[in-house]
């Protein structure tokens, strides 16, 4: 895949709205596809943690690696068995998953890497977005683009419904699981009135996601 064309400011996203999923109490932070390592710093000043990042685009990685505790540049796929058990109070995914070939795969082994209390965050591209629905409805039409929820990059695509189902699969119990960076546009009421307000998921461009191992003794 050709992460190398994109748009400026692409791997500069802070992710503000990710934040306030961040426990106050987390110590060791891993940042998958940490980027340049601008979001995994401020969470590393936020909450004066130990962070680790994973980042596939070695210039990237390389800058990264200035900010953070330890960085692997590569595949996360490549890196996992070289991470501690039971070690991470955090494990970040924003916008990651969706890039992976078999995320399902990824988040069950990382389970092992999560503390007593650890949790998954991740931000994944909701597929329902209303732009994206109204392209296949109305335009009849699915077409990737440079970035956005329809990025040629992305190898999975995911709703509000198939991430629960994902992590619950998986043996995580959702904690929290909300949309963000939710449109302006009066568009999305349309829909909601013709389906009796039974699509309020279409106005999200993603969706957070905290969850924890489910029943687990360690």
């Amino acid at each position: 895949m050709n992460y190398e064309n994109k748009p400026k400011g692409y791997y500069d996203n802070v992710r503000p709205e990710m934040f306030k999923f961040l426990p106050n109490d987390a110590k060791r932070v891993l940042d998958v596809g940490c980027s340049n390592g601008a979001f995994a710093q401020i969470v590393k000043k936020k909450n004066n943690t130990e962070v680790w990042g994973i980042e596939y685009m070695q210039e990237h990685g390389e800058d990264a690696k200035k900010k953070l505790d330890k960085v692997f540049i590569g595949k996360c796929e490549d890196f996992i068995e070289d991470l501690p058990n039971a070690y991470f109070d955090v494990i970040y995914f924003n916008d990651v998953l969706e890039h992976l070939v078999d995320p399902y795969w990824v988040l069950e082994v990382l389970k092992t890497k999560l503390s007593i209390n650890g949790v998954v965050i991740s931000s994944l591209p909701n597929v329902r977005f209303f732009r994206t629905f109204m392209r296949v409805l109305i335009q009849k039409d699915w077409r990737y683009e440079e970035y956005g929820v329809m990025d040629k990059t992305h190898l999975r695509f995911f709703t509000k419904k198939s991430i629960r189902r994902m992590y619950e699969e998986l043996g995580f119990e959702i904690l929290t699981h909300v949309g963000i960076n939710k449109s302006k546009s009066l568009k999305p009421y349309l829909f909601y009135f013709l389906t009796l307000f039974t699509q309020l998921d279409m106005q999200y461009l993603q969706f957070a996601t905290v969850a924890k191992i489910a029943n687990e003794k360690k």
